[in-house]
């Protein structure tokens, strides 16, 4: 984790921590006051989402219902099937619970966080006890992606060319050196 200065919050983010059986222990035995955020969503949405993605990566994978049941007929699931085993987030939160106790542990919900950004970023930012800076008018709903995403700051666009220019005048030796090598 990089060095934090008084008055920061370091964050990393990670989505198979939560269901990585060494995670807790490793985590615990470097920040034993960590606070932990946890974003869940309905399991059967979160397994289709992950199939889903696994599939466009792995078009040859086998259908959902092959993967999810071991007997489709008598309604059997394949609990050792990874996408399933993932959202039993009760198994999880156990293992979780052994080292950080639940007050250091914030749930998020994955389908609040889609309806009302804002009310879930609320709740985040009371528990690491942060000022409630971001609000509504930080969200705005991208009609492509299907959801609310964040607004970019007003100065986030480019660097303006008086930043630019004296990086390129760095690099231009750095460039030219490159050039000869890659030159036939």
């Amino acid at each position: 984790m990089p060095k934090t200065l008084d008055g920061q919050i370091t964050m990393e983010k990670t989505p198979s921590y939560f269901v990585t059986s060494e995670a807790p222990k490793r985590i615990h035995s470097m920040a034993k006051d960590i606070k932990l955020i946890v974003v869940v969503r309905d399991p059967v949405t979160r397994a289709i989402s992950d199939y889903t993605q696994t599939l466009s990566k792995k078009p040859e994978i086998p259908t959902f219902e092959v993967l999810a049941f071991k007997n489709r007929t008598l309604g059997l699931i394949d609990a050792s099937w990874s996408a399933f085993r993932i959202g039993i987030y009760a198994l999880h939160l156990e293992n979780w619970l052994q080292y950080f106790p639940l007050s250091q542990i914030l749930f998020v919900s994955g389908e609040r966080l889609i309806v009302d950004p804002a009310g879930e970023m609320a709740k985040v930012q009371d528990f690491l006890g942060l000022k409630r800076v971001v609000t509504e008018k930080h969200f705005y709903f991208n009609k492509t992606k299907g959801f609310p995403c964040l607004k970019k700051p007003e100065d986030s666009s480019a660097p303006r060319q008086t930043l630019t220019q004296p990086l390129s005048h760095t690099y231009s030796p750095f460039s030219t050196s490159l050039a000869v090598y890659l030159s036939p």
